[in-house]
């Protein structure tokens, strides 16, 4: 099975090829407004969604009576030396 495209032949007119290319940079134009537009409406979303989730959080706590307070992991740890040693 063979699959042929029809001919793409450029316009001769000299009007009609300034035109096409006029065209072609239109819809280039509109595409990369579009994306941008839906880039930015992403962006804006997503902080948006990331301060809602940081007041929530930080009303729990608040309501809560929770400080704060760093996790600290307690106890023995002793210092493996692998290899040859390291005259300093």
């Amino acid at each position: 099975m063979h699959f042929a495209l029809p001919s793409l032949r450029r316009p001769r007119h000299p009007l009609a090829r300034a035109l096409s290319l006029l065209l072609g940079v239109v819809v280039l134009g509109v595409l990369l407004v579009f994306g941008l537009v839906v880039a930015g409406v992403l962006l804006v979303g997503g902080l948006v969604l990331l301060a809602v989730r940081q007041w929530k959080q930080g009303r729990m706590l608040a309501a809560s009576g929770v400080h704060a307070r760093p996790a600290v992991l307690e106890g023995e740890f002793v210092v493996i030396r692998q290899g040859r040693p390291v005259a300093h």
